[in-house]
């Protein structure tokens, strides 16, 4: 099964790289528009506060699906996006809500999730993340031309790697040996995450196949 969620601490460094990025710009942007009518100190109080609710629905609803609660996770997930969006609330919302689409066998609810989080999120870590979880998903659907097209749209960054690795698997699965030997080179030479696997991977392709 492909995870498609984030850990927690991966969630709490987005959050706090988003704040830094943002926060000011969009207390900025509010103080601007009203400062006439309410005070500049009304709105950061209540900008902390929205971010105060939002960690709290979203640890909620990392502990429900943690607790394999489907169908509240459900309506968690989408009512965080509705209420949160422009935020990586709302992100990792949608990732939960894959996952849960995932574990059911909906694997095109759970790729159009992550589709929509893809599209909203503007940071390139995360964005980077959620192609190569997508890729896994298609691939394991039989999706091996859209998986390569996710895979390809990715920069060539620290994740490198890690969509090299991907790209053999994808050449793997189509019996191209050659090219799947050569993405999982260019993976180990790029400081793939789980560099054990990758080598067993590529030792498997030189072993001769059994008849």
């Amino acid at each position: 099964m492909v995870n498609v969620t984030l850990s927690e601490e991966e969630q709490v460094e987005a959050l706090k790289k988003w704040w830094k990025e943002n926060g000011r710009s969009v207390i900025g942007g509010i103080i601007l528009g009203l400062s006439a009518v309410f005070g500049w100190r009304y709105w950061v109080d209540h900008q902390s506060e929205i971010a105060q609710q939002a960690s709290v629905q979203l640890a909620e609803l990392n502990q429900t699906v943690a607790d394999g609660k489907g169908d509240l996770a459900r309506e968690q997930a989408k009512q965080i996006i509705d209420q949160f969006q422009g935020t990586p609330y709302a992100i990792f919302a949608a990732l939960n809500l894959a996952k849960v689409m995932l574990q059911s066998g909906e694997h095109e609810g759970a790729i159009a999730q992550l589709k929509w989080a893809l599209d909203s999120s503007d940071d390139n870590s995360l964005k980077q993340i959620i192609r190569a979880r997508m890729a896994r998903i298609m691939m394991d659907a039989g999706q091996l031309d859209e998986a390569e097209q996710v895979v390809a749209s990715a920069a060539s960054d620290s994740y490198r790697g890690e969509f090299a690795e991907l790209k053999g698997d994808i050449a793997r699965a189509r019996g191209d040996k050659s090219a799947a030997s050569a993405a999982y080179r260019e993976a180990l030479e790029h400081d793939v995450g789980n560099s054990v696997l990758v080598q067993m991977k590529l030792d498997d392709l030189a072993l001769p196949d059994k008849s």
